[in-house]
């Protein structure tokens, strides 16, 4: 029994189409890590500076307050101050940040990532 290479005709086709569509998606997917990485290396950046600016502030005192200053850097940085744990009394800043990372490619709803930070003034001493 030989077969019929006229009933053969397009299954590669086929199967050159499902890859096609399989790397399509892998890209996607690829693109959409790329956009996450990037926005949480955005929100750590931002939480590091706003804590880093909060617990300056708590050190040197200035006019504002520590969570004003973390707010400010924050946002210069690209992300949303959530928390500031910073009071006057303590040489500690922690803080909290998120960062939007929009619609993504596979899910198309808005998507955030979160950082936090901590910062100490160490006395010498």
């Amino acid at each position: 029994m030989s077969r019929d290479p006229r009933r053969e005709r397009g299954s590669v086709s086929v199967v050159v189409a499902a890859m096609v569509a399989a790397f399509v998606v892998l890209a996607l997917a690829a693109a959409d890590l790329a956009r996450v990485l990037t926005a949480a290396a955005t929100a750590q950046t931002a939480a590091d500076a706003a804590a880093l600016a909060a617990a300056q502030e708590l050190f040197l005192p200035g006019d504002l307050e520590p969570a004003d200053v973390a707010r400010d850097y924050a946002a210069r940085n690209g992300a949303v101050l959530v928390d500031c744990e910073c009071e006057r009394e303590m040489l500690e800043a922690v803080v909290t940040v998120h960062a939007a990372i929009g619609p993504l490619l596979l899910f198309g709803d808005d998507r955030a990532v979160r950082a936090s930070a901590r910062a100490v003034v160490d006395l010498p001493g």
